[in-house]
């Protein structure tokens, strides 16, 4: 068990839980919240189905961002030794600390995008029938505004869980890498020349 002095359990376990709810909760986003408008037949409220999910799920995805951001800097100073010491280790683990900053880029980007289109699809609504197939997705009479934002917001939330997941692959190879094998192996390559 740990102790006081020893929390690294602690700190793993909610950065796993963190990246595994912003991963998680992106795919079901893009899989069924943005879908899940088309069984609607106004437009609006298919942008508004879509809008209202995404809103209610936001505190707890940028909470989960949040929790891999905090404690990925905790297990990074915690490891410090092992980062100047066992070869890849600060490649990878440099690398995860990017595709997380670039995640939460890029998470921050696709709920601007959405409240862009929220906005321009209330307007058009306003002005006639607004027409789209889903929250993302564009149909012909879609005004071209509109077009481009969903666009964006298509690029942006397929960028999401792509880089949550590769945060967990390269997460997957820092804790394998505790392994001894790993470690002396780790060490020979930054004494030994290849």
């Amino acid at each position: 068990m740990t102790t006081t002095t020893d929390n690294r359990f602690v700190v793993q376990a909610v950065h796993d839980l963190g990246t595994a709810l912003w991963f998680g909760g992106s795919v079901m986003g893009i899989a069924g919240v943005n879908k899940s408008g088309s069984d609607l037949t106004a437009g609006i409220d298919k942008v508004r189905v879509a809008s209202s999910a995404w809103s209610r799920f936001q505190p707890a995805q940028f909470g989960g961002i949040a929790a891999t951001l905090i404690t990925g800097l905790q297990l990074t100073r915690s490891n410090s030794q092992r980062l100047a010491l066992q070869k890849g280790y600060g490649t990878v683990g440099a690398l995860k600390a990017a595709l997380t900053v670039a995640g939460a880029g890029a998470t921050a980007y696709a709920a601007y995008s959405g409240a862009q289109i929220g906005k321009l699809a209330e307007q058009a609504a306003r002005n006639g029938d607004l027409e789209v197939k889903d929250a993302t997705l564009p149909s012909a009479g879609t005004p071209a505004e509109i077009k481009k934002w969903q666009a964006r917001q298509r690029v942006t939330q397929a960028a999401v869980p792509t880089l949550a997941g590769a945060v967990i692959v390269c997460n997957a190879w820092l804790v394998q890498s505790y392994r001894l094998g790993s470690t002396v192996k780790g060490l020979l390559g930054r004494i030994l020349p290849d």
